[in-house]
Order: C-alpha cells, then sequence, then structure tokens
C-alpha cells in the first residue's frame, strides 16, 4: 500500500502518533487509507447536501475495510459568478482542485480516492487528479435539482431567471412575475436542472466508467443517491485491493464512450475543455477534431433542456445514463468500469422506461450530435458550437459584425436595444488568456434569447459558454484575441459567415485586408495583472487544447 510510507517502521513511530492523534485506532493503522476529497460548501446549491453524502460514502469506506480521511476542496457556482469579476475564476479553478487533490494525496500517501463533487469545474478537476496520481478512485457526483414550480408550469434556471431578464427588458413579463420567478427557478440542492455542463459532466463521468451506474441523473435529494454513496465507498475497497487504477479506466476507448454519451444528451460545449484536459492528464492525445468525428456518428436521442424539453429527472426516471448506453450500445467499446462491470453488461441490464426521453437511433431527435467544430479564417484552430439548440433558421447564417472587447460591453448593448436581427455580435479578450480565465457568456447568450433574438442573431466569441447556452453561439474562437488570432482584428460591420452543416465560419475580408490589419494589432494591456490569474494567464494553453496549464 502507498501508505505503507507513512506508517510501517520504527522510523514512522512520529508518523503513527499524529494519526493516532486524529483518532484512529491501532487495528486501523494496517487498513488503506482512503482520502474523500469532498467540495462541499454552502455557497453552492449543487453541494450544499454533501455533508448528508459524506455521512453514506463513510460508512461505505469503514463496511469496506478501509479508514477515510476527508478533506476540503473549493467550488464555484458559474451561476453566481456569472457576469462579473468572478467569472475570471472559474475555468482557472479547475487547475487549482486538480492541484489540490494531487497535493493531498501525495503528501500523505493516500492509497485511494473517493471524489464528492458535482459542478462545473469541479468534476473535471477532480477527474485531473484522479488520472494524474493513478491511484484507484471513484467518483461520486452529488446529482441534479428537482424542476421548479409556478403554478402548473416547471421551471429551470436558465429560461426562467437568465433569460426572463430579457424578457422583463422587453416588457414580456412584470417586475412582480420576475421576482417569483427567482425564487421559485431553483427549489433546492442540487445541480441545475438540465443538460448544463455540471450534469453533462457527471454523465460523462459515468460514461467514462468513473462512477456507479445510475450515479449522474438520480436526483441529489434521492434516498437513491444515498445508496450510491454508500456503494461507492463500500466499492473503493475493492479497487485498491486489487489495484484497479485511474488509468485502467479512464482510456482512449472509454474517453470515447464518454464523448458520444455526451453527443447523444446534446451536452455542454464545456466538455471540449474538459475531456481534452482529462485525457492529457491520463496520457492520451485528444484531438479537437476526434469530437467532430464522433459527432457526426452519433445520432442526438435525448432532447434535454437548454435546447430540448426534458429535464435531468426527465432522464432518471426514463432510465438515466445505463440506458442511454443501452441505445449506444453498437458504437461503444466495452470499456471498464469502477464498479467492476463492463459497459456492455450495464447497458444489457439497462431498461429504458420512456422511448421518448430516450429514443432509439432510427428516431433520434437530431441525425448528428450535439456538438460540431467549426474551421475557417475566423477560427484557424476551431471552434466549438452546439448545434442542436441551434434552429433549422440559423444553421447557415451571415450577418454584419458588431465587436466588443469585453462582456460587459455587449451586454450593455443588448439590453439597451442595440442589436439588431443580422447582426452578429463578436465578444473578444475573453478567451483563457484574454479573460482572462475564458468566462462564460450565458448572460448575453439570454438575454438575446429573452430579447427574442435567438433566431435573429449570432454570438461568437472566445470565451465560453454555460451549458445553458442555447441558440447559434460559436465560442472557443482559436486563436484567441490576446494572442493575435483574426478575431482580434474584426471590424464593425464586417460581414461573417456561419455554416454549421459544413462546419466551416469565414470572415469575409480578404488575406491580404486580414494580414495589413493583423500587423497593425498591438496586444492590449491584460486586464488583470496581480494574483492567481495573472500567472494562470501566463501559464494556460489554448481552448483548442482544452486550456491546459503549460508544464
Amino acid at each position: 500500500m502507498r501508505s505503507a510510507t507513512i506508517k510501517k517502521g520504527i522510523e514512522r513511530t512520529p508518523h503513527r502518533a499524529l494519526l493516532y492523534a486524529t483518532g484512529i485506532s491501532p487495528s486501523q493503522m494496517g487498513r488503506p487509507f482512503i482520502g474523500v476529497a469532498s467540495s462541499f460548501t454552502d455557497l453552492i446549491p449543487g453541494h450544499s447536501g454533501m455533508k448528508d453524502l459524506e455521512r453514506f460514502i463513510e460508512k461505505g469506506v469503514h463496511d469496506g475495510g478501509c479508514v477515510p480521511f476527508f478533506f476540503g476542496i473549493p467550488g464555484i457556482c458559474d451561476g453566481i459568478a456569472m457576469g462579473h469579476r468572478g467569472m475570471h475564476y472559474s475555468l482557472a479553478s479547475r487547475e487549482l482542485i486538480a492541484d489540490m487533490v494531487e497535493t493531498v494525496c501525495e503528501a500523505h500517501r493516500l492509497d485511494g480516492l473517493v471524489l464528492l463533487t458535482n459542478c462545473d469545474k469541479i468534476t473535471p478537476g477532480m477527474l485531473m487528479a484522479s488520472a494524474r496520481l493513478d491511484i484507484p478512485a471513484v467518483v461520486v457526483t452529488a446529482g441534479p435539482m428537482l424542476s421548479g414550480r409556478r403554478h402548473s408550469r416547471r421551471l429551470n434556471l436558465t429560461t426562467d431567471t437568465f433569460e426572463a431578464v430579457g424578457k422583463y427588458k422587453r416588457g414580456e413579463i412584470s417586475l412582480d412575475e420576475l421576482k417569483a420567478l427567482e425564487q421559485c427557478a431553483c427549489p433546492g440542492a442540487g445541480s441545475c436542472q438540465g443538460m448544463y455542463t455540471a450534469n453533462t459532466m457527471a454523465c460523462v463521468t459515468e460514461a467514462m466508467g468513473m462512477s456507479l451506474p445510475g450515479c449522474a441523473a438520480t436526483p441529489a435529494v434521492a434516498a437513491e443517491k444515498r445508496r450510491i454513496a454508500y456503494e461507492s465507498g463500500v466499492v473503493i475497497g475493492q479497487l485498491v485491493k486489487k489495484n484497479v487504477t485511474t488509468r485502467k479506466i479512464i482510456t482512449r476507448k472509454s474517453v470515447e464512450n464518454a464523448i458520444r454519451v455526451d453527443m447523444a444528451l446534446g451536452g455542454s460545449t464545456n466538455t471540449v475543455l474538459h475531456i481534452p484536459a482529462i485525457a492529457h492528464e491520463a496520457g492520451i492525445r485528444l484531438p479537437l477534431e476526434r469530437f467532430d468525428e464522433l459527432s457526426t456518428d452519433t445520432p442526438h436521442i435525448a432532447n434535454m433542456i437548454p435546447g430540448g424539453s426534458h429535464y435531468m429527472e426527465d432522464l432518471y426516471y426514463a432510465g438515466g445514463v445505463p440506458a442511454v448506453l443501452a441505445r449506444l450500445r453498437k458504437k461503444l467499446h466495452n470499456t471498464l468500469t469502477v464498479s467492476g462491470k463492463r459497459i456492455h453488461a450495464i447497458a444489457d441490464r439497462a431498461e429504458i422506461f420512456d422511448g421518448e426521453v430516450i429514443r432509439s437511433l432510427d428516431r433520434a431527435y437530431h441525425s448528428q450530435g450535439g456538438i460540431a467544430v467549426l474551421k475557417g479564417n475566423l477560427a484557424p484552430a476551431g471552434c466549438v458550437v452546439k448545434q442542436t439548440a441551434v434552429s433549422k433558421e440559423m444553421l447557415v447564417c451571415k450577418g454584419t459584425a458588431r465587436v466588443f472587447d469585453s462582456e460587459e460591453a455587449a451586454m450593455k448593448a443588448i439590453l439597451d436595444n442595440h442589436i439588431k436581427p443580422g447582426d452578429v455580435v463578436v465578444i473578444r479578450y475573453e478567451g483563457p488568456k484574454g479573460g482572462p480565465g475564458m468566462r462564460e457568456m450565458l448572460s448575453p447568450t439570454s438575454a438575446i434569447a429573452g430579447m427574442g433574438l435567438s433566431s435573429s442573431v449570432c454570438l461568437i466569441t472566445d470565451g465560453r459558454f454555460s451549458g445553458g447556452t442555447r441558440g447559434p453561439c460559436i465560442g472557443h474562437v482559436s486563436p484567441e484575441a490576446m494572442e493575435g488570432g483574426v478575431i482580434a482584428v474584426v471590424q464593425d460591420g464586417d460581414e461573417i459567415r456561419v455554416d454549421i452543416p459544413r462546419r466551416t465560419i469565414e470572415l469575409m475580408v480578404s488575406d491580404p485586408e486580414i494580414r495589413s490589419r493583423q500587423k497593425k494589432w498591438k496586444a492590449p494591456r491584460p486586464k488583470i495583472t496581480t494574483g492567481w490569474l495573472s500567472r494562470y494567464a501566463r501559464l494556460v494553453t489554448s481552448a483548442s487544447t482544452g486550456a491546459v496549464m503549460k508544464a
């Protein structure tokens, strides 16, 4: 056992003394030491119920013959951090989380990990750490929130709060209705109700084999979630005894399974940042183009909000991720999972309880998966769009550029009615370096939808989007503006053409003119020059490579 380093031999007498000071007994000293990395916090509804799950994980670890040691990991709620300085820290926190898990685990020579997580950057950060460490690990995602209710209508965070701001500005709803929605949309603990980034990553984690079957879609408030937490604690002891380490679970084939499930569910575009980062830590090269290759061969079979109408609770009652695996079985590699079962065995045992929520491949909502990768002179290294959340009339569009050097400037123009049908809103200097931190643009994309412009206005950015974004919103433009990418020299009035079916994005300006503009371009002063974010901006790589940090 790794933990023998801190507890075996005469020279480790002081180490054992300190361990005994934590309250463990001599009979426990010979057992595997399991770190339980918990991202509990009162600040995030997706994490506020974790104290309950911690109890059940602890019971499971004990019953599995191991000793649990809890340690804390910070979390950021992207919804609360949205639209202000706080969002600069969100993506950057992923790297801190991975480093913190690595640091605690290596310093204390833990034998295995249970990773209790839920929201956007916490889950990929923990997965990155487990792949980097390559020790036995199990992920417990704390589960989605139930839908809100107002009168007889179901509510969700994006449509009924973010987009409601635009509806109020437009005069479509009253201030009293807006205030009522903000108290009803999010009824309690859990990650936000649709196939936003948190729930997408939970589904990806389960499909990759790092969570127990059924974990992703089981609601945060369900007793079943407690049972999954308990069983995850038991399972980690089995993985340690059999030496089933993370890289035996996270392989090229399991990563491809995860991408297929992502495409079938119409998941968040943020997975195009997170899955490559996880693969990178596992020593797997995953080019951006692989997402598009798998998307073109994976039908979109679950029409989840924000692009569709079904909630995570609908997916749960329809059979969850195992049912999705059953639909996709012929396209999936038969990889190992932390449960000890292989993917095909889980798919074979799954039941599909609602064929409308999880359709068969021949009745898919769309013939291709959720995400498309576009390239062209505006994004030579690529950019991404959630194509299944784009209306048919906007799959091919062209318009006049309205250029903004920050999210705030664009947001003001949208809410002040300065954006008109046929405009292409370009938001730049919001990439990994330029942001810094590649802020999510849910506020402007939701405002566009709320103002009734999602079928007539396109948004393009070197920043990124929340999983709650819908409409023709194209992000991750690479190279980003801060690196002198073509997006840095787009001017008001330029024509831009987007063709999602053909995977192209073009600035309709001649090559000599683009080169001339680039020669005159000078990088602006960084927005943040002190603290952690200034270091992050110097070390972070392109969105096209997962925005990982340079070694």
